[in-house]
């Protein structure tokens, strides 16, 4: 079983992400990451899309969020025409594009996905495409 302190790099999930810049208590065990955390570029939508709709605040501004959220160990990964393949292909998914490139983006970089997303983990228990650390 991995673990999460013994890990040189993964990707984190959206709200993995938003929980480790907000020292969020459902975010502990990221606390114990040391390696290179990967954020797709679509987490930066989905974030933007949540302070839109009220149900995030980013603070002082999104802007400043994004700059401060963005800096090492947290690298942006782009949203790349491979990465953007691989969402096409993956068997049995759910409909959500955003999770579909975060899980291509795990898939194609080869390392861990870090995700607390029930469909996501049901998803890779049946296909086991990548490596999934359930928060």
């Amino acid at each position: 079983m991995l673990k999460i302190e013994n890990l040189v790099a993964a990707v984190f999930d959206t709200h993995v992400w938003v929980w480790s810049a907000a020292g969020d208590p459902r975010g502990e065990q990221i606390r114990n990451f040391s390696g290179t955390a990967f954020v797709s570029a679509i987490s930066q939508w989905e974030v933007s899309m949540l302070a839109m709709k009220g149900r995030l605040s980013l603070m002082p501004d999104e802007e400043s969020w994004f700059f401060a959220n963005l800096e090492s160990p947290i690298t942006l990964a782009p949203l790349t025409a491979e990465i953007s393949t691989a969402s096409c292909r993956l068997p049995d998914f759910h409909g959500d594009p955003a999770d579909r490139i975060i899980v291509a983006t795990a898939i194609t970089l080869g390392i861990p996905l870090i995700t607390a997303d029930e469909k996501i983990i049901r998803w890779n228990k049946t296909q086991r495409m990548l490596q999934v650390i359930d928060l």
